[in-house]
């Protein structure tokens, strides 16, 4: 028997986006009129009792809502919360219409994007189509870099720990769909489907590490971009900095002998 439930339901008049490991993305208009939704529906998984599965499921779904709910409260620039049902494992939130920075960046191998996954089946841009789309959204790589820096200190501020921090999960706004929001920030964070929340200064530190690895395996010749963004982490992290910065580096050596022993 078909499940009549109401995001069982929306889910059927919903357009399939892309499919991950952990959930299927769709989008699809609520009402006549409105800004599109994107669902992201966490699937059942076979392989799983089907109690923990169901428990891991709404744990998660309500973990991602929690970390988004407190990421607006303190002011990150985070997709908008539209509605919740971890029994069913769907999480409806703001639709970006904008670009990965991974792909405004020129990945040279752009991946699946589990959230926003627009730009899943386009080629990377050669150069000179990287600066144009740069142009197009009227920034530079420097103040871009600056934008994430400052996104990533207001959230670690929150205490909120992204948990996959990479430029796949970063979006910008298009300039045309902020045209009438002067105030809303262009750059937005996405998929806190790893967060949590957290004071200590080794997961700050972790994170940033992650974001630095996925910009070295990811953009070519990235040291300086990731040199901007934790310049602009920097100054926005204020008395803070000094701990996490020590630790930062005691965390890149500890990655460097692992890679040395294999």
């Amino acid at each position: 028997m078909a499940d009549t439930t109401p995001t069982a339901i929306l889910l059927r008049y919903s357009t399939p986006v892309s499919q991950g490991a952990e959930a299927k993305v769709y989008r699809v208009t609520l009402h006549s009129g409105s800004a599109p939704v994107l669902l992201k529906h966490r699937f059942s998984k076979q392989y799983r009792h089907a109690t923990l599965d169901g428990t891991l499921t709404r744990a998660r779904v309500a973990g991602e809502a929690r970390a988004l709910m407190r990421c607006l409260r303190c002011g990150v620039s985070v997709p908008g919360l539209r509605f919740v049902d971890a029994t069913s494992g769907i999480l409806g939130i703001e639709w970006i219409d904008g670009k990965s920075i991974r792909f405004l960046l020129g990945s040279s191998d752009e991946g699946v994007e589990e959230e926003f996954a627009e730009d899943e089946e386009e080629e990377p841009p050669t150069p000179d189509v990287e600066e144009d789309l740069l142009a197009e959204y009227e920034i530079s790589k420097d103040e871009l870099m600056v934008m994430v820096g400052t996104e990533i200190a207001k959230m670690h501020l929150a205490d909120i720990i992204h948990g996959d921090l990479t430029t796949s999960n970063m979006m910008l706004r298009h300039p045309s769909s902020t045209k009438n929001l002067p105030a809303i920030q262009s750059l937005v964070l996405i998929d806190f489907g790893l967060a949590y929340t957290s004071t200590l200064v080794e997961d700050k530190a972790v994170d940033l590490y992650v974001l630095e690895r996925a910009f070295a395996s990811t953009h070519p010749e990235s040291e300086p971009l990731f040199a901007s963004v934790l310049d602009a982490y920097r100054k926005n992290m204020g008395k803070e900095w000094s701990a996490i910065g020590r630790r930062l580096d005691e965390v890149r050596l500890r990655g460097r002998k692992r890679s040395m022993v294999g």
